[in-house]
C-alpha cells in the first residue's frame, strides 16, 4: 500500500512538473543567423535571459538584417515575432514605416555610443565602424583613405557584399556616397576592375578573403579582435581611412502585436543589462551599446578608432537608397 501511494505521489509530481514545463511562456525573437548560430552570442543570451524570466526564448532566424526586414514586411500583423534583434540604423526608417513596433520603454541615457541616441521605438544593442580588413603579412602598405583605395588602378583587390542583401554592403554604398557624393558612380567604375565579387552576405565575403581570394574585405574595425582572441593571430588589421569610417548601429525592438507584452518589455530592458552587453564583444564581435562595468576585453582596446563617424540619417537612407543602389548597379553591371 505504501509503495503504491509513493508511486502515485511520484507520478502526480512528474505530471505537475510536466504541466508546469508545458505552460512556461515562450518569447519568440527574430534575429539574423550568425547571431543565433554556433559562434554567435545567441546561446549565451538565451541562457542568461531564461535564468531570470521563467520563460523560454525561441530564436527564429533570417540571413541578415535586410532579410529580417523583408520577412516582417511580408508577415505584417500576422508576424510571430515578439521582439526583433538585428535590424540596423540604415533600415530603421523603413522598419518604422511597417507600423509593427511598440515603444521599448528603456532608459537610453546610459548608452555609450559615439553619437547621441534618442528613439522610443528602437534600442541599440551594439555598434561598430565599417572598415576594410587586410592581412599585414601580405599587404605591407594598405591604402590610407577610401579615395586612395578607389583611385589607384594598381591597388589591392577587394571582395565586397551586395548592398541589396547585406548590411556591410549597404554600409559601403553609403560610405561611398558620403565621400564621393554625385561622383559615387564614377568611383564605383574605377574600383570595379579590382572587385573580385559581390557576395550575398558578410560570411561568404570574409571566407573568400581568408582563402586568399582578395587582398582586402569589407568588414568592421572590430574584426581583428576575433583573430586575436580566437586564433591568437595579430596579422589581420583594419585599415584606418582619413575621411572617417561609416558607423554601424544594430537595433532591437518589440512588436505591438506580441502576445507576450510583459516578457517582451522584460527582454528589451535585459538588452542593456550586464549579462547581455558583456556577451557582445567576444560573442558578436562588436562594441557593446553600453560598456559593461568590467570594461572591454583587451583585444578591443587597441583597435582602429576613427576620427570621424560618417552617417546618413535613417530618413535620408530611406529616401535615397534606391537612387544610390541604381548608381551602383549602373557602374558595376557594365
Amino acid at each position: 500500500m505504501l509503495r503504491r501511494l509513493l508511486l502515485t505521489l511520484a507520478t502526480l509530481g512528474l505530471a505537475t512538473g510536466l504541466a508546469q514545463a508545458q505552460t512556461k511562456p515562450t518569447l519568440t525573437v527574430y534575429t539574423y543567423s550568425s547571431f543565433a548560430g554556433k559562434y554567435g552570442p545567441g546561446k549565451t543570451v538565451k541562457e542568461r535571459f531564461e535564468a531570470t524570466c521563467g520563460c523560454e526564448l525561441n530564436w527564429v532566424t533570417a540571413e541578415d538584417a535586410g532579410s529580417l526586414l523583408g520577412r516582417l514586411r511580408l508577415e505584417g500583423e500576422n508576424t510571430k515575432a515578439d521582439a526583433v534583434v538585428g535590424l540596423d540604423m540604415n533600415l530603421m526608417a523603413e522598419a518604422k514605416s511597417l507600423n509593427l513596433f511598440a515603444p521599448h520603454g528603456v532608459d537610453e541615457r546610459t548608452l555609450t555610443l559615439p553619437i547621441t541616441w534618442s528613439d522610443s521605438t528602437f534600442l541599440p544593442f551594439d555598434w561598430g565602424y565599417y572598415a576594410f580588413v587586410y592581412d599585414a603579412n601580405k599587404l605591407a602598405n594598405p591604402p590610407k583613405s577610401l579615395k586612395e583605395l578607389v583611385d589607384d588602378p594598381n591597388g589591392p583587390k577587394v571582395v565586397l557584399q551586395d548592398p541589396r542583401t547585406s548590411a556591410p554592403g549597404l554600409g559601403l554604398l553609403l560610405w561611398m556616397q558620403k565621400v564621393y557624393g554625385d561622383q559615387a558612380g564614377e568611383a564605383w567604375g574605377k574600383l570595379k576592375p579590382r572587385i573580385v565579387t559581390f557576395t550575398k552576405g558578410w560570411s561568404e565575403a570574409y571566407g573568400l578573403f581568408l582563402k586568399g581570394e582578395a587582398d582586402m574585405v569589407m568588414s568592421y574595425t572590430t574584426s581583428p579582435a576575433y583573430h586575436i582572441v580566437a586564433e591568437k593571430k595579430d596579422n589581420y588589421k583594419a585599415a584606418a581611412f582619413t575621411e572617417g569610417h561609416y558607423l554601424h548601429v544594430e537595433l532591437a525592438g518589440m512588436t505591438r502585436t506580441t502576445k507576450q507584452p510583459d516578457l517582451a518589455k522584460q527582454f528589451m530592458a535585459f538588452i542593456l543589462s550586464e549579462p547581455f552587453q558583456s556577451a557582445m564583444p567576444e560573442g558578436n564581435w562588436m562594441m557593446p551599446a553600453k560598456t559593461p562595468a568590467s570594461g572591454l576585453p583587451d583585444a578591443f582596446k587597441n583597435l582602429v578608432q576613427p576620427d570621424k563617424a560618417l552617417l546618413f540619417t535613417p530618413e535620408e537612407v530611406q529616401q535615397n537608397r534606391r537612387a544610390f543602389t541604381n548608381a551602383w548597379l549602373n557602374a558595376t553591371a557594365r
